[in-house]
């Protein structure tokens, strides 16, 4: 296994110029479906640039803005909202009108999805989100909530007719079959946002089960997990720049990516920048690798069975 540490080191060889080359490399962008909204391949994650405080997220952020990143994630329970408050703090009027924002809400009832709407909005000192998406979608019967007269649906289209949000979309991560009966329910979605990484097409596989089918609608292809929430690293599976170009390597648009430090952003935007995406032959050579373990629940733990939750 390859610790950051190590990839630091290594990076000005493997990366032709290493970080500094990749600072003035620009960042490659994509079209994120039918949202036709223009997104960096890099999208800054919410949720673990605030575990070090709040002055080092503003920091993060800040840093990510300089590196041409220009969509950026958050959640309205994302470190109890401080995540949102971040946002609101690193962000002037003018760079919000130069970036891309990312809310997402967890509560499955109009009522409340709009509540949390109106507080990341507030959180963030914005009058609307270009992303909204429905948060971490795991259960059939969340499913059943959400379509329900009442559900957060209702709040989802509403949002979107009054103007607080540009586009719409649904994340999850433990069940591809839970994604496919959204994105058969209703075909107002955008986006859609699912882990894809080198041990997913082992196991309960968005990319094998559900990726093509969201492209074939359409949908803005927002990937996560590259690195199975640390699993992948710490099972010694792949280093950190393989699994970043495997995941790059697949039909998404942009890869949310969890960092704690700026050096960490600084790492995983030089492979963003610079490396080369795999062939299919490089991509067929991982996942013969990677079928032989370990792999499943015990490293892709956010798949494991819910149902007892």
């Amino acid at each position: 296994m390859m610790d950051r540490r190590s990839f630091l080191q290594l990076g000005a060889a493997a990366l032709g110029g290493g970080l500094r080359a990749a600072e003035a490399a620009p960042m490659p962008t994509a079209t994120l479906g039918k949202s036709k909204l223009k997104v960096s391949r890099f999208t800054l994650g919410g949720a673990h640039m605030r575990h070090g405080g709040q002055e080092s997220a503003v920091r993060i952020i800040q840093r990510a803005l300089d590196l041409g990143v220009t969509f950026f994630d958050s959640a309205h329970l994302y470190n109890n909202g401080e995540s949102d408050i971040a946002y609101g703090k690193a962000l002037s009027k003018s760079t919000r009108k130069t970036i891309l924002l990312m809310g997402k809400a967890h509560r499955r009832d109009a009522k409340g999805a709009m509540q949390q709407l109106e507080e990341t909005l507030q959180r963030m000192n914005t009058d609307y989100l270009d992303l909204w998406q429905c948060h971490q979608v795991t259960l059939q019967q969340e499913v059943d909530q959400i379509l329900a007269p009442g559900g957060a649906l209702e709040a989802f289209i509403k949002a979107k007719e009054q103007g607080k949000v540009r586009h719409i979309g649904f994340t999850g991560h433990n069940d591809p079959a839970v994604h496919q009966r959204l994105l058969e329910a209703f075909d107002g979605w955008e986006t859609v946002q699912h882990p894809v990484n080198l041990i997913d097409p082992h196991h309960r596989s968005f990319i094998r089960n559900f990726l093509p089918k969201a492209r074939a609608k359409g949908l803005g292809l927002v990937a996560m997990k590259s690195n199975g929430m640390g699993g992948i690293g710490r099972a010694g599976i792949a280093p950190i720049e393989e699994c970043l170009r495997f995941t790059l390597s697949q039909d998404i648009d942009t890869l949310v990516s969890g960092v704690e430090t700026v050096e960490q952003l600084e790492q995983n935007v030089a492979v963003v920048k610079t490396a080369k995406l795999m062939s299919p032959q490089e991509i067929a050579a991982v996942l013969e690798r990677t079928k032989k373990g370990p792999y499943g629940d015990a490293v892709e733990q956010y798949k494991r069975e819910m149902s007892r939750r």
